[in-house]
């Protein structure tokens, strides 16, 4: 028998909807404030009351993107980066999240406390630094490569979900003499699809927002990601801002006009930067929570 709502559940009911519309105004407004003002003209927008639409539209904030090869070179570094970064990761960190799930593997437990370590006890940046510095990484790609292939949070996500397979997959398999790397890759990687989606995403968001490794170990602009790119560019609208706060004249006359184009360049910019993980995001939503759930079941 359904039971009978009364006055307190539809309270409740208001309650949980007024709240939940302003989490998502609060959520979704900054985003809309900054594509406004990406597709507003650059001098109007200095006038300041650009909500959640442009009042002169334009895309000539985006041209000025496309034709600055800057912004091409940083693109490719990016998209190049997260490609190879998260392909390698779910590589090496799923291949060892397969070894230590393996009940048979002697030293499982004794290598898994020694992966854990560094969860909680960082060398910190100089002795980093010192380390990537002696292994030829600094200002090479492969710095942005090498040192995030194994993460450990990761591959004990990864491990959890393996210990949910049953056995019977891979004893099957050894009987028939496959061997440990096509049991890996030809059984358990196919039936692990939520896992291998929800950690493809964590590699590739932390490999497309990270800027903190090209600020240490890269000096050679060309190998600049988007990242820093954008923050360059917003480093010099606060510069831009505050020449024009002090009132010199000349210079506060030159930095205004540069404010206003920057401002808006650097809205496009980030609108720009976003965009691939905003699409390739609700492709992965479905295998997100499944995989998190059952690749947390198990310690």
């Amino acid at each position: 028998m359904k039971a009978k709502k009364v006055a307190s559940d539809y309270i409740l009911i208001i309650l949980l909807v007024v709240v939940m519309v302003v989490v998502f105004v609060a959520t979704l407004y900054p985003f809309l404030n900054s594509l406004a003002i990406s597709l507003n003209q650059a001098n109007d927008t200095t006038l300041g009351g650009i909500t959640v639409y442009p009042r002169k539209f334009t895309l000539e904030n985006y041209r000025n993107i496309m034709k600055n090869s800057t912004i091409w070179r940083a693109y490719g570094i990016t998209f190049a980066r997260t490609i190879l970064g998260t392909a390698g990761g779910l590589l090496v960190t799923g291949s060892l999240a397969f070894a230590l799930s393996r009940k048979n593997y002697i030293g499982r437990k004794f290598y898994t406390m020694i992966c854990l370590i560094p969860m909680y006890f960082g060398g910190g940046l100089i002795p980093t630094y010192f380390l990537i510095r002696t292994l030829g990484l600094t200002n090479t790609f492969l710095v942005y490569i090498i040192p995030f292939l194994v993460n450990i949070w990761n591959m004990i996500l990864m491990r959890s979900y393996f210990q949910t397979v049953p056995d019977a997959l891979e004893e099957s398999a050894r009987i028939d003499g496959a061997s440990y790397f096509t049991v890996l890759f030809r059984i358990y990687w196919p039936v692990s699809t939520p896992i291998i989606a929800t950690i493809s995403l964590y590699f590739a968001v932390q490999h497309w927002n990270d800027w903190y490794t090209t600020f240490v170990y890269i000096r050679n602009p060309n190998l600049r990601p988007m990242t820093n790119v954008l923050l360059s560019i917003i480093n010099e609208a606060k510069f831009a801002e505050q020449m024009a706060s002090m009132g010199v004249t000349d210079i506060g006359n030159a930095m205004m006009g540069k404010q206003t184009n920057v401002r808006s360049i650097t809205m496009a910019t980030m609108i720009v930067s976003i965009l691939p993980i905003i699409i390739i995001y609700p492709f992965l939503q479905r295998f997100f929570i499944k995989g998190i759930m059952i690749g947390s079941i198990k310690g």
